[in-house]
């Protein structure tokens, strides 16, 4: 059984940065892991996967050079460091993992954590 684990959310003003940790245990590797968000009222949209072995990586395009997934070599953690923030992309970031493919299709994903809240303020 796979499990993920969001951590790293918070509040910050316009401009700041964050980094968002994703925590992945279980018995079988992903493809890719991915990052989605969902704001209110709105549908969850990805933002930016990773494959987990060579961790090529495949971004949304509002994301603009700003966000970058990551993995650290050996560990089961993939980050997304989000610079120059904006109140757009105040979400609820979820990570969730594929055996699919790298994808940006939230259906391609069948595990998923529980979100962690960001807020950007103006």
């Amino acid at each position: 059984q796979v499990q993920l684990l969001e951590s790293g959310g918070g509040l910050t003003q316009a401009g700041g940065s964050l980094r968002l940790s994703c925590v992945h245990s279980g018995r079988s590797l992903p493809y890719a892991v991915g990052w989605f968000r969902q704001a209110p009222g709105k549908e969850r949209e990805f933002v930016a996967a990773l494959t987990w072995r060579d961790r090529r990586a495949y971004y949304a395009d509002f994301v603009e050079g700003r966000f970058t997934i990551s993995r650290d070599l050996g560990k089961a953690i993939v980050a997304l460091q989000m610079n120059n923030l904006k109140s757009e992309d105040t979400a609820v970031y979820y990570c969730a993992a594929t055996t699919i493919g790298l994808t940006k299709l939230a259906a391609d994903y069948g595990d998923w954590g529980q979100g962690t809240q960001v807020t950007v303020s103006s």
